[in-house]
This record gives structure tokens, C-alpha cells and sequence, in this order.
């Protein structure tokens, strides 16, 4: 663990993501995975982040 936040990777804040998903804070999660997501170089895996944890204040719940 590191006390540096520029010393977290995409991954760290993904697991946090995860963490706050699993724990029922998606909109934190929603802001960890958009983090992870900035910190991705490959578009690809930075639009399934995105995909996997999306903003809960925009999505329909029909």
C-alpha cells in the first residue's frame, strides 16, 4: 500500500472500484473505475471500465 496518491495505478483504483461496488456505493465505485479508466492507455479498456461501472445518476432504472 502506498501513502502517494500519484503512486496508484489503474488497477488500484479498479479494485477500489470493485470493493465499492461489491459494498453498495456505486456511484463511488463510479468514480474510482472512471479514474482507472483515465489511467488506461488502451481505449478499448478504458470504454469497458467504463461500461462495467456506469454513472448511477444517468442510468435509466426502467
Amino acid at each position: 500500500m502506498t501513502n502517494n496518491p500519484a503512486d496508484l495505478t489503474s488497477a488500484d483504483y479498479l479494485d477500489g472500484a470493485r470493493e465499492m461496488h461489491a459494498a453498495g456505493r456505486p456511484y463511488l465505485a463510479h468514480l474510482l473505475a472512471e479514474e482507472a479508466a483515465q489511467r488506461t492507455t488502451d481505449p478499448a479498456t478504458a470504454r469497458s471500465i467504463r461500461a462495467q461501472f456506469p454513472d448511477p445518476t444517468t442510468t435509466r432504472k426502467d
